[in-house]
């Protein structure tokens, strides 16, 4: 059996975001929210967030599941769309850069 919640659009690069979902990838559900818990980055309240979605997501798909038997079976992170925007340059010029989004995907499992 096995359950997934995703978190699209989340303002953070998919770069600094892979740092924090490549911590519970293959980890107990209850090991790993004490890992982000305990994660010093901005973004892990919503990986969090997107956790615990997915075991209850579980929880209610099939109502003979234990949540204490639950794995991260996949975590991964994936690019989103990018905002263009431009930023005042010297001698009147203008510099474009790129804010990036983040689709967080997480999928938890019995250990098979």
């Amino acid at each position: 059996m096995q359950a997934k919640a995703e978190a699209r659009y989340i303002r953070t690069s998919p770069q600094k975001a892979r740092l924090v979902v490549d911590l519970i990838r293959g980890v107990k559900a209850g090991e790993a929210i004490h890992i982000l818990r305990a994660a010093n980055k901005r973004i892990a309240p919503a990986v969090e967030k997107v956790l615990r979605s997915a075991i209850a997501n579980a929880e209610n798909r099939s109502n003979g599941v234990d949540v204490d038997r639950l794995v991260v079976t996949e975590a991964y992170v994936n690019e989103g769309p990018r905002m263009k925007r431009i930023r005042p340059a010297p001698m009147g010029r203008a510099f474009r850069y790129q804010r990036r989004m983040a689709h967080i995907v997480v999928k938890v499992g019995d250990k098979e």
